[in-house]
């Protein structure tokens, strides 16, 4: 009477092509976990420029003390989170444009604060050359990579 059970040749074969469809399978699950990073930038972004243009409407519309001169635009992406006065307002309520200030998911450092991970762009600097100054008029990602679409995550 013959056993019962699988031979070795069997088990190995198996195991062989277990592995195949496993190394097949591992490129596929890096452009799912990538494409979900940058929905997270593209919504991250999109979070703060609302923010931003929030703010510079609530300037506009003399609800935040400015002094002459000033572009209307926060001085920090903080302010957009801890709020500012509303002047308008009897009992000179705050206005808050964020609940908390999402983070580049493409910076490598985890241990620094949400507002260190974005580039920022003052109301002065020229597009094509992005830097800080007096205010934040844009933020940008300052990875280095190119998203799945082909553009630089800093141009997004």
């Amino acid at each position: 009477m013959r056993a019962r059970g699988f031979t070795l040749i069997e088990l190995v074969i198996t195991v062989a092509i277990v592995g195949m469809l496993a190394t097949a399978a591992l490129p596929l699950a890096e452009i799912g976990f990538r494409r979900a990073k940058e929905q997270d930038l593209r919504a991250a972004l999109y979070q703060i420029r609302t923010a931003l243009d929030e703010y510079k409407a609530a300037a506009d519309a003399g609800r935040i003390e400015m002094e002459l001169g000033e572009s209307g635009y926060p001085p920090t992406l903080d302010d957009l989170v801890t709020g500012v006065v509303d002047i308008k307002t009897p009992d000179a309520r705050k206005m808050y444009f964020l609940r908390r200030l999402p983070r580049d998911p493409f910076y490598p450092d985890g241990s620094a604060s949400a507002s260190e991970t974005w580039g920022l762009r003052s109301y002065a600097s020229e597009p094509q050359d992005p830097q800080p100054g007096e205010d934040v008029f844009d933020v940008y990602s300052m990875s280095s990579g190119v998203g799945l679409n082909g553009v630089s995550y800093s141009n997004w």
